[in-house]
């Protein structure tokens, strides 16, 4: 499993990369908005939605809100998006805390966990494009922060497979450790200090603020990934999907920067990065 993490990763991430660097900002939110929807797809399965009839239904609403979106150029109403989604992963956090809630299958909860799933997609899609168009230096932004999930995704898979012993919430993902946590601090707010310095030039007085904006940052992709998980324990579902090798589905993949991206960027205008 790990030689194909490996493996994956190393194929698609510089593919990612270059997008980001070198593609103008519609066609990165395209491209995003394709990839994004495929985590959608997958989430209206673990909701429960087998037809796909239904799932087509739902996918097409979201795509409608998207494509409305950017009619008239109104990146304002992105921001405002992208802050109810910070809201929203706040509410998301305290769902955690109730692991039963939601879980008996009916149309109310299917409902919620529907709304949910638009909740986490499209707010993540628009903070996406705020940090890809956010000037100059908004392409390297927005790898920086997919950077940054991504160092800590796997600096707690890594660091948590070879020391972790004490599973953090086992109810919920029983693979994850306290060590695996603190492995995938130190690797995000290296790759956001590196990052920083190396894509974005921030000065030196800055970078306390960079470590700092590194750390909320993972602690939204760990509310993603830890809220994925919970939509799975309660379909019964081990992946999401089996799209992408060592990885599972694409909503596996994309879990964490789904909360980490309108996190991130709301961080980075209150730290004035």
């Amino acid at each position: 499993m790990s030689a194909q993490r490996i493996v994956t990763a190393a194929v698609l991430t510089p593919l990612v990369a270059a997008a980001l660097l070198f593609l103008q900002t519609p066609y990165v939110a395209a491209i995003a908005a394709a990839l994004f929807l495929c985590g959608l797809w997958e989430w209206s399965r673990l909701v429960g939605i087998e037809e796909p009839l239904r799932r087509a239904a739902y996918l097409m609403a979201n795509i409608a809100l998207m494509a409305a979106l950017p009619w008239g150029h109104a990146l304002p109403l992105f921001g405002i998006v992208t802050l109810i989604g910070v809201i929203w992963w706040l509410l998301a956090t305290l769902w955690l805390w109730r692991v039963d809630f939601g879980r008996d299958g009916s149309g109310w909860s299917r409902s919620l966990k529907l709304a949910a799933g638009s909740l986490s997609i499209i707010p993540a899609w628009c903070a996406l494009v705020l940090l890809h168009t956010g000037g100059p230096t908004g392409p390297r932004w927005a790898l920086l922060a997919l950077g940054i999930v991504w160092a800590a995704d796997s600096g707690a898979y890594f660091v948590g497979v070879r020391w972790g012993r004490k599973k953090m919430i086992p109810h919920i993902s029983p693979g994850k450790t306290w060590v695996g946590l603190w492995g995938g601090a130190i690797a995000a707010v290296a790759v956001g200090l590196l990052g920083a310095w190396l894509l974005i030039g921030i000065k030196p007085a800055q970078l306390p603020l960079m470590a700092v904006l590194a750390l909320i940052t993972l602690a939204a992709s760990v509310v993603g990934d830890l809220f994925e998980s919970l939509m799975k324990r309660h379909s019964g579902c081990k992946d999401s999907g089996t799209l992408i090798p060592g990885h599972g589905g694409v909503l596996d993949r994309i879990d964490s920067v789904l909360a980490a991206l309108p996190v991130l960027w709301i961080a980075k205008g209150w730290l004035d990065l």
